[in-house]
């Protein structure tokens, strides 16, 4: 890897500011994980960045982590009871009209432009993917198609009396065909480990390169990171080390990214 990437999140821009914000969130969230001895890793773009550029991948405005959904459960209440002031936590359950079905952590000290209009704190966040065993490696794709766009219509997504009358007449069927799907995930053999239905990504990873985690370097700090890091990767970007051309470096809209404090 010769070419110098670090015109896209030198110091001072505010794509940096960014990934540090989410850095900071993520050493209090590891802290309590620690504590509670919640085993998690981190997951997908921010292990590929771990591995491949010893952090952030310079060009992402992203930070992922997973853990199996048993765990999941126990930490949402353990985050919102836990996290210092600056920081809130979202779940379906603990925050009314949230249209994700994982869970977020957020900074009160900054805001994120969207088109949540019904959710109050919209600051730079982490995602937390609750994750669950199936034998399928493929099917979950459609099972997203019809339960996600059901889900968040019936989350209220946008203030539409329409999309949320859609979602009231398909969310039953969009629900059956998941819990279908969940059945026999959960009666098959269990080979792979993929996000809960619902989830926007589909990534099949085998089990034994995931768990137990193991210790990984992410920005200079030790994490919890998956058992296997290169089957792991592999699994997901197949040849993860070759950097993409110009034109694949997604860099998202960081003008949206509002700061109130002086950090």
């Amino acid at each position: 890897m010769t070419e110098d990437l670090s015109h896209y999140n030198s110091e001072g821009t505010k794509l940096r500011k960014a990934q540090l914000r989410m850095l900071e969130i993520l050493v209090e969230v590891d802290a309590i994980c620690t504590r509670h001895n919640i085993p998690y890793w981190i997951a997908y773009g921010s292990c590929l960045g771990a591995v491949r550029h010893g952090g952030f991948i310079p060009w992402d405005d992203d930070l992922d982590i997973a853990l199996m959904k048993s765990d999941y459960k126990k930490m949402m209440p353990i985050l919102q009871k836990e996290l210092p002031q600056h920081l809130v936590v979202q779940d379906p359950k603990l925050t009314k009209r949230f249209h994700y079905n994982y869970g977020k952590v957020r900074d009160r000290n900054s805001r994120v432009k969207t088109n949540m209009w019904s959710i109050e704190e919209l600051g730079i966040s982490i995602d937390i993917f609750p994750m669950q065993r199936t034998f399928f490696k493929k099917g979950k794709r459609f099972v997203d198609y019809f339960y996600r766009r059901s889900y968040k219509r019936v989350r209220r997504q946008t203030n539409s009396k329409l999309q949320y009358a859609i979602g009231l007449l398909s969310f039953p069927f969009a629900y059956l065909v998941k819990s279908v799907y969940c059945l026999l995930s959960a009666m098959l053999p269990k080979k792979y480990l993929v996000p809960v239905c619902g989830a926007p990504c589909d990534y099949y990873t085998k089990i034994e390169d995931t768990i137990p985690v193991k210790s990984i370097v992410f920005e200079q700090y030790t994490f919890q990171g998956p058992a296997n890091p290169d089957g792991y990767l592999k699994s997901i970007y197949g040849d993860y080390m070759k950097i993409p051309p110009k034109e694949k470096r997604l860099v998202h809209a960081i003008e949206d990214f509002i700061f109130y404090d002086s950090n």
